[in-house]
């Protein structure tokens, strides 16, 4: 809802078309494809007018969804539906940077919405969302607190691991675009997960020293770890052994997969094609009719997240999105 050195700065090139992949087993068929497309219509006729889906994690969740389909603000089949989507997000940025908006929210949001608009600055190159994203990140560096990590609020209090690595993932994404991001705040930040981690298992707990790991938490780590580029670390091959033994989240379903979808697909090989594989059939299988996902696998989440999320999932193979590029 993370054992590491540095994260580097991962030369990316930011397009609005996939990468090559080498000998890349796992593809989107026809199935899947059609699934996706059902559930984008359907993701299309729940936006609100205002361009949101809700919070600005939801939206930001649903316009990477899109984008990790092939369309970009004003480009593409729902090109005007990420337009509108994004300059949700733009007109939601407080005089701080803190991207919240009128319907509230927490660094969670901060966060994700700044992630989301990493992706759509190196794929436009838009000047406004620059200036934005710009205040966004300066906010995320501002609010660490001493441990080196974030919580709900933006100041610098307390730290979990959850709020932490929606940071993190921020900062590599603006980084990767071309903006500046202290060195320290990412060392600080790498430590802090580092603490977070149970050397046992090979699990991450939600803060140093309480109780036991949990499968998105320890999803996220793979992420880190793999996004600090040290692929062969001991670690990775831990806790990705935790996280085959363990394969769901009860209480953080979908956030867990969207990290593990991100997370095998980095470890890659028959790991990879594995996980894609099982959640493949079951995402298939539990989508309605509608085209939306809404099963209650986790508390406090509604379709428009869901359905997010399962279409980031089964979108990996497109290899659109940078931030989840190989």
């Amino acid at each position: 809802m993370r054992c590491l050195t540095a994260l580097a700065a991962l030369a990316v090139v930011l397009t609005s078309t996939p990468a090559p992949a080498a000998e890349e087993k796992v593809k989107m068929d026809d199935k899947t494809k059609k699934a996706v497309e059902k559930a984008l219509v359907w993701l299309k006729d729940q936006q609100n007018r205002d361009g949101s889906w809700g919070n600005t994690a939801v939206t930001s969740f649903a316009i990477l969804a899109y984008m990790a389909n092939g369309h970009v603000p004003n480009q593409g089949l729902y090109g005007p539906v990420v337009s509108k989507g994004v300059r949700n997000l733009l007109a939601s940025a407080r005089n701080d940077g803190y991207l919240v908006g009128p319907r509230g929210g927490n660094m969670y949001c901060h966060g994700m919405a700044a992630l989301a608009l990493t992706q759509v600055w190196g794929m436009t190159g838009d000047e406004e969302v620059k200036k934005v994203l710009k205040k966004a990140i300066d906010l995320i560096v501002k609010t660490q607190n001493h441990e080196g990590g974030w919580r709900y609020e933006p100041a610098p209090t307390g730290a979990d691991i959850s709020v932490t690595i929606m940071q993190v993932m921020a900062l590599r994404g603006a980084k990767d675009s071309g903006l500046h991001v202290p060195d320290e705040t990412i060392r600080k930040a790498v430590a802090y997960i580092n603490r977070c981690r149970d050397s046992r298992s090979g699990g991450y707990r939600y803060q140093p020293g309480s109780s036991g790991p949990g499968y998105a938490r320890t999803a996220a780590g793979v992420c880190v770890l793999q996004l600090s580029g040290d692929y062969e670390a001991k670690e990775i091959a831990q806790a990705v052994r935790y996280l085959e033994r363990t394969e769901d989240d009860g209480q953080h379903y979908w956030y867990g997969h969207y990290y593990a979808a991100h997370a095998f697909h980095q470890v890659g090989g028959k790991k990879w094609e594995e996980y894609y594989g099982r959640m493949k059939a079951k995402l298939l299988a539990t989508q309605r009719v509608t085209g939306e996902w809404s099963e209650r696998m986790e508390a406090h989440v509604g379709p428009q997240y869901q359905t997010a999320i399962a279409v980031l999932i089964l979108s990996v193979p497109a290899n659109y999105l940078p931030i989840y590029q190989r």
